[in-house]
């Protein structure tokens, strides 16, 4: 709902100017309260969720739309490292806690804060901006475009056809149950190795492992003391671990029909990997295991003996990367060969757009500004879903989304770009 206003006239509706402005401390409780309408949160904004929120956000990238003295869109951004391809960390400018409140939809208020964040991020510095879409339409037209896809399985336990009674494979590792103090000890520096690695992920600042092992217990997100379990390699490194949760459910027969709710799993070898996915589909009582978010080419269904027992409930686009610096972003990343591409990037909005030279080998890339011949035309959305390796140039030809000026540029770009497993964020934000 609007903020009222006086009128002159019974019949004359008085329209205000909406300020677009980054929230002061005094903002910040209307500024709450309308995230919250934005995400359907009906519970009344906190003083506890209002401190909660003051310490960690930055109030110069704390953006909100006021009508009069009522705020009614929101959006903020914080500094996020973004793995590229081959293990190299890009500066990332992450977009989170964007709503507009219906009332005032369709009045250019996120292409006023989106323009806003974005001019300000590419200043800084920032190679990419990334953002996880809660709806899709939305972002394209800001220049995003998806960059990793998720998958979730529902794993039936009983028809997986692993023998809970048949040792796993002898890999020198084990499985121990641990502690939340003991994850806070060993689980950063093992997401630090993982993201040496792994295309897609993120950072995690100490807050995030404070919340999700629930020394840090959010008003606006109920806290169940989960499972932790970690495996640990023949000479005590830890190389996996896996957070989960289980229900109570028995039949009326009195069977037990539990759920395991993988709530994180992250490991950095495959041996890691194999022992979690074994675990979790061994504990007594549990017939069911859903898997949380994955990528999409994950070892799970292919582990279990009867791969038909891995069910996807859930496959849907993920992180969205929205390209600000080509240059550094296609020197950032590794490439599956050696080849030359000229890119026409087209981006009316930002600050990618023109034509540009990759030559990719072994030992690095070269990004140049040219004015020979483009290889392939595409928008600058489209450049962002290629950029991580998960995205086919040719598929996006065939869309027409992709422009070849040569013929075969989209199969030679494929052959540069594209990788051998696909990338993958873990964490929402």
């Amino acid at each position: 709902m609007t903020a009222a206003h006086p009128h002159t006239q019974p019949t004359t509706r008085v329209r205000t100017s909406i300020d677009v402005r980054p929230v002061s401390e005094a903002d910040l409780p209307d500024w709450v309260r309308a995230v919250n309408t934005g995400f359907l949160r009906s519970s009344p904004t906190s003083d506890a969720e209002i401190a909660d929120r003051s310490s960690y956000i930055v109030p110069s990238r704390t953006l909100g739309a006021f009508d009069g003295a009522r705020c009614v869109a929101t959006f903020r951004s914080f500094a996020q490292e973004l793995t590229a391809v081959g293990g190299r960390t890009v500066p990332a400018n992450a977009v989170t806690n964007v709503s507009v409140t219906a009332t005032h939809r369709r009045r250019g208020l996120l292409t006023r804060m989106m323009a806003q964040d974005l001019a300000a991020a590419k200043d800084r510095g920032d190679v990419v901006a990334t953002l996880i879409a809660a709806e899709y339409p939305i972002y394209g037209r800001y220049g995003f475009g998806p960059a990793t896809w998720a998958t979730e399985w529902s794993v039936d336990v009983t028809r997986a056809g692993l023998d809970p009674r048949r040792p796993a494979p002898d890999e020198g590792g084990r499985v121990d149950l641990v502690d939340g103090d003991e994850i806070r000890k060993t689980g950063p520096e093992l997401h630090e190795r993982l993201r040496r690695v792994q295309p897609g992920t993120v950072d995690r600042s100490e807050r995030w492992w404070q919340v999700n092992t629930g020394v840090l217990r959010l008003d606006r997100s109920p806290w169940t003391e989960p499972f932790y379990a970690v495996y640990r390699a023949a000479d005590g490194t830890v190389e996996g671990l896996a957070v989960y949760v289980c229900d109570e459910t028995w039949s009326d027969a009195k069977q037990p029909l539990n759920t395991a709710s993988v709530k994180n799993l992250i490991a950095v070898t495959p041996a890691a990997e194999r022992a979690l996915w074994r675990y979790l589909c061994s504990i007594d009582w549990v017939t069911k295991v859903k898997s949380g978010p994955r990528a999409p080419d994950d070892v799970l269904p292919l582990l279990l003996p009867d791969p038909r027992a891995a069910t996807v409930t859930t496959h849907a686009d993920w992180l969205w990367v929205r390209i600000l610096d080509v240059v550094q972003a296609l020197e950032a990343r590794t490439y599956e060969g050696t080849g030359t591409l000229v890119l026409e990037v087209v981006d009316p909005a930002g600050p990618a757009g023109g034509r540009w030279r990759l030559e990719a080998a072994a030992d690095g890339a070269s990004c140049t500004p040219t004015t020979g011949r483009a290889d392939l035309t595409l928008d600058v959305r489209e450049l962002a879903s290629l950029w991580l390796g998960d995205e086919s140039a040719v598929r996006l030809s065939a869309l027409g989304r992709v422009q070849e000026e040569r013929a075969g540029a989209a199969r030679s770009a494929d052959a540069l770009l594209r990788t051998s497993r696909r990338p993958w964020c873990p964490d929402m934000f």
